[in-house]
Protein backbone atom coordinates (compact mmCIF):
# COMPACT_ATOMS: atom_id res chain seq x y z
CA UNK A 1 0.00 0.00 0.00
CA UNK A 2 1.05 3.59 -0.57
CA UNK A 3 1.14 6.13 2.23
CA UNK A 4 -0.53 8.87 0.20
CA UNK A 5 -2.94 7.83 -2.53
CA UNK A 6 -2.06 9.14 -5.99
CA UNK A 7 -5.12 10.13 -8.03
CA UNK A 8 -5.20 10.95 -11.73
CA UNK A 9 -1.44 11.40 -12.01
CA UNK A 10 0.00 11.90 -15.49
CA UNK A 11 3.65 10.93 -15.83
CA UNK A 12 4.35 11.94 -19.45
CA UNK A 13 2.89 15.41 -20.07
CA UNK A 14 4.09 15.51 -23.67
CA UNK A 15 2.39 12.22 -24.54
CA UNK A 16 -0.72 13.39 -22.70
CA UNK A 17 -1.08 16.23 -25.20
CA UNK A 18 -0.23 13.98 -28.14
CA UNK A 19 -2.89 11.46 -27.13
CA UNK A 20 -5.49 14.19 -26.58
CA UNK A 21 -4.77 15.35 -30.11
CA UNK A 22 -5.25 11.82 -31.46
CA UNK A 23 -8.53 11.33 -29.59
CA UNK A 24 -9.90 14.55 -31.08
CA UNK A 25 -8.68 13.68 -34.58
CA UNK A 26 -10.45 10.30 -34.68
CA UNK A 27 -13.60 11.60 -32.92
CA UNK A 28 -13.03 9.34 -29.92
CA UNK A 29 -13.80 12.57 -28.08
CA UNK A 30 -16.45 14.98 -29.34
CA UNK A 31 -17.00 18.38 -27.73
CA UNK A 32 -20.42 20.04 -28.11
CA UNK A 33 -20.77 22.72 -25.40
CA UNK A 34 -23.78 24.27 -27.14
CA UNK A 35 -25.50 20.97 -28.07
CA UNK A 36 -24.91 18.78 -25.02
CA UNK A 37 -25.17 15.01 -24.96
CA UNK A 38 -27.23 13.13 -22.39
CA UNK A 39 -25.41 10.38 -20.51
CA UNK A 40 -27.08 7.19 -19.27
CA UNK A 41 -26.90 8.70 -15.78
CA UNK A 42 -29.15 11.53 -16.97
CA UNK A 43 -26.36 14.12 -16.81
CA UNK A 44 -26.15 16.73 -19.53
CA UNK A 45 -22.64 16.73 -20.93
CA UNK A 46 -20.71 18.88 -23.43
CA UNK A 47 -18.37 15.94 -24.11
CA UNK A 48 -18.73 12.41 -25.43
CA UNK A 49 -15.81 10.02 -25.10
CA UNK A 50 -15.59 6.60 -26.78
CA UNK A 51 -12.05 5.24 -26.54
CA UNK A 52 -13.15 2.05 -28.27
CA UNK A 53 -12.59 3.93 -31.51
CA UNK A 54 -8.84 3.70 -30.84
CA UNK A 55 -9.13 -0.01 -31.69
CA UNK A 56 -9.54 0.96 -35.34
CA UNK A 57 -6.20 2.75 -35.46
CA UNK A 58 -3.19 0.44 -34.97
CA UNK A 59 -0.64 3.25 -34.67
CA UNK A 60 -2.64 4.99 -31.92
CA UNK A 61 -3.47 1.84 -29.98
CA UNK A 62 0.20 0.79 -30.09
CA UNK A 63 1.18 4.16 -28.64
CA UNK A 64 -1.42 3.70 -25.90
CA UNK A 65 -0.14 0.23 -25.08
CA UNK A 66 3.46 1.43 -24.96
CA UNK A 67 2.50 4.30 -22.63
CA UNK A 68 0.52 1.99 -20.32
CA UNK A 69 3.48 -0.40 -20.13
CA UNK A 70 5.79 2.53 -19.33
CA UNK A 71 3.66 3.51 -16.32
CA UNK A 72 3.40 -0.05 -15.03
CA UNK A 73 7.12 -0.72 -15.37
CA UNK A 74 7.89 2.56 -13.61
CA UNK A 75 5.32 2.49 -10.80
CA UNK A 76 4.43 -1.21 -10.40
CA UNK A 77 7.51 -3.11 -11.63
CA UNK A 78 6.81 -6.37 -9.81
CA UNK A 79 3.09 -6.72 -10.67
CA UNK A 80 2.15 -10.30 -11.55
CA UNK A 81 -1.13 -10.09 -13.49
CA UNK A 82 -2.70 -7.53 -15.85
CA UNK A 83 -6.47 -7.17 -15.36
CA UNK A 84 -8.84 -5.38 -17.74
CA UNK A 85 -12.25 -3.89 -17.03
CA UNK A 86 -15.10 -5.26 -19.11
CA UNK A 87 -15.50 -4.51 -21.86
CA UNK A 88 -13.52 -1.54 -23.15
CA UNK A 89 -10.48 -2.16 -20.97
CA UNK A 90 -10.03 -5.77 -22.12
CA UNK A 91 -8.22 -5.23 -25.47
CA UNK A 92 -5.81 -2.69 -23.99
CA UNK A 93 -5.09 -5.00 -21.06
CA UNK A 94 -4.47 -7.84 -23.52
CA UNK A 95 -1.91 -5.83 -25.48
CA UNK A 96 -0.19 -4.73 -22.29
CA UNK A 97 -0.09 -8.31 -20.96
CA UNK A 98 1.35 -9.52 -24.26
CA UNK A 99 4.02 -6.81 -24.34
CA UNK A 100 4.99 -7.49 -20.73
CA UNK A 101 4.71 -11.29 -21.01
CA UNK A 102 2.26 -11.35 -18.09
CA UNK A 103 -0.90 -13.36 -17.37
CA UNK A 104 -4.15 -11.65 -18.36
CA UNK A 105 -7.48 -11.49 -16.55
CA UNK A 106 -10.66 -9.48 -16.90
CA UNK A 107 -13.59 -8.85 -14.61
CA UNK A 108 -17.19 -8.99 -15.78
CA UNK A 109 -19.72 -6.40 -14.59
CA UNK A 110 -21.46 -9.28 -12.80
CA UNK A 111 -20.99 -13.02 -12.46
CA UNK A 112 -22.23 -15.26 -15.27
CA UNK A 113 -25.67 -16.75 -14.76
CA UNK A 114 -24.54 -20.05 -16.32
CA UNK A 115 -21.64 -22.50 -16.25
CA UNK A 116 -19.34 -21.96 -13.28
CA UNK A 117 -20.76 -18.49 -12.64
CA UNK A 118 -17.40 -16.78 -13.02
CA UNK A 119 -17.02 -13.04 -12.67
CA UNK A 120 -13.24 -12.99 -12.98
CA UNK A 121 -12.00 -14.61 -16.18
CA UNK A 122 -8.44 -15.62 -16.98
CA UNK A 123 -6.84 -15.85 -13.62
CA UNK A 124 -5.88 -13.89 -10.55
CA UNK A 125 -5.11 -16.05 -7.53
CA UNK A 126 -5.37 -15.13 -3.88
CA UNK A 127 -2.34 -13.05 -2.92
CA UNK A 128 -1.29 -12.29 -6.49
CA UNK A 129 -0.57 -8.66 -7.35
CA UNK A 130 -2.43 -7.09 -10.23
CA UNK A 131 -2.95 -3.76 -11.96
CA UNK A 132 -6.34 -2.73 -13.41
CA UNK A 133 -6.48 -1.30 -16.94
CA UNK A 134 -9.43 1.03 -17.58
CA UNK A 135 -10.23 2.98 -20.74
CA UNK A 136 -12.15 5.85 -19.13
CA UNK A 137 -12.72 7.10 -15.60
CA UNK A 138 -15.79 9.24 -14.97
CA UNK A 139 -17.27 8.62 -11.50
CA UNK A 140 -14.92 5.65 -11.06
CA UNK A 141 -17.74 3.16 -10.58
CA UNK A 142 -16.69 0.49 -13.08
CA UNK A 143 -13.03 0.41 -12.02
CA UNK A 144 -14.00 0.38 -8.34
CA UNK A 145 -16.36 -2.57 -8.88
CA UNK A 146 -13.43 -4.44 -10.45
CA UNK A 147 -11.18 -3.55 -7.50
CA UNK A 148 -13.83 -4.78 -5.05
CA UNK A 149 -14.30 -8.07 -6.95
CA UNK A 150 -10.55 -8.66 -6.94
CA UNK A 151 -10.22 -7.82 -3.26
CA UNK A 152 -13.06 -10.23 -2.49
CA UNK A 153 -10.94 -13.14 -3.76
CA UNK A 154 -7.87 -11.86 -1.91
CA UNK A 155 -5.93 -10.35 -4.82
CA UNK A 156 -3.42 -7.57 -4.17
CA UNK A 157 -4.54 -4.59 -6.28
CA UNK A 158 -1.61 -2.28 -6.78
CA UNK A 159 -3.41 0.45 -8.73
CA UNK A 160 -5.53 1.54 -11.69
CA UNK A 161 -4.13 2.83 -14.98
CA UNK A 162 -6.57 4.56 -17.35
CA UNK A 163 -6.37 6.02 -20.83
CA UNK A 164 -8.52 9.06 -19.99
CA UNK A 165 -10.09 10.66 -16.93
CA UNK A 166 -12.54 13.51 -16.48
CA UNK A 167 -10.87 14.28 -13.17
CA UNK A 168 -14.06 14.42 -11.13
CA UNK A 169 -13.51 14.98 -7.42
CA UNK A 170 -16.08 12.26 -6.71
CA UNK A 171 -13.92 9.63 -8.40
CA UNK A 172 -10.72 10.85 -6.72
CA UNK A 173 -12.43 10.66 -3.34
CA UNK A 174 -13.70 7.13 -3.94
CA UNK A 175 -10.28 5.84 -5.01
CA UNK A 176 -8.72 7.64 -2.07
CA UNK A 177 -11.05 5.87 0.36
CA UNK A 178 -9.92 2.53 -1.09
CA UNK A 179 -6.27 3.65 -1.03
CA UNK A 180 -5.91 2.85 -4.73
CA UNK A 181 -3.42 4.94 -6.75
CA UNK A 182 -4.66 6.03 -10.17
CA UNK A 183 -2.48 6.94 -13.14
CA UNK A 184 -3.83 8.27 -16.45
CA UNK A 185 -2.43 8.84 -19.92
CA UNK A 186 -4.40 12.04 -20.47
CA UNK A 187 -7.20 14.02 -18.85
CA UNK A 188 -10.01 16.51 -19.37
CA UNK A 189 -7.95 19.61 -18.63
CA UNK A 190 -5.31 18.60 -21.18
CA UNK A 191 -7.97 17.75 -23.73
CA UNK A 192 -9.66 21.17 -23.42
CA UNK A 193 -6.32 22.93 -23.74
CA UNK A 194 -5.41 20.96 -26.88
CA UNK A 195 -8.93 21.34 -28.33
CA UNK A 196 -8.65 25.12 -28.00
CA UNK A 197 -5.18 25.11 -29.52
CA UNK A 198 -6.34 22.97 -32.46
CA UNK A 199 -9.50 24.99 -33.12
CA UNK A 200 -12.03 22.36 -32.03
CA UNK A 201 -13.53 24.88 -29.59
CA UNK A 202 -13.45 28.64 -29.11
CA UNK A 203 -12.27 30.74 -26.17
CA UNK A 204 -15.91 31.49 -25.39
CA UNK A 205 -16.56 27.74 -24.85
CA UNK A 206 -13.89 27.20 -22.20
CA UNK A 207 -15.79 28.72 -19.27
CA UNK A 208 -18.82 26.54 -20.01
CA UNK A 209 -16.66 23.41 -20.34
CA UNK A 210 -14.90 24.12 -17.05
CA UNK A 211 -18.24 24.75 -15.32
CA UNK A 212 -19.44 21.32 -16.40
CA UNK A 213 -16.35 19.60 -15.02
CA UNK A 214 -16.79 21.39 -11.69
CA UNK A 215 -20.47 20.48 -11.29
CA UNK A 216 -21.58 17.91 -13.90
CA UNK A 217 -24.71 16.81 -12.02
CA UNK A 218 -26.30 20.28 -12.21
CA UNK A 219 -24.80 21.62 -15.45
CA UNK A 220 -25.85 23.75 -17.31
CA UNK A 221 -28.16 25.25 -14.66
Amino acid sequence: MVETTVTNKIIDKEFSRELARHLLEINAVILRPNEPFTWASGWNSPIYCDNRLTLRFPKIRKKISKALVKIIESEFPDVEVITGTATAGIPHAAWVAENMDKPLAYVRAKAKAYGLGNQIEGGVDKGQSTIVIEDLISTGGSAISVVEALRFIGADIRGVVSIFTYGFEKAASRFGELNIPVYCLTDYATLIDVALEEGHIQNSDVEMLNAWRDNPEKWPN
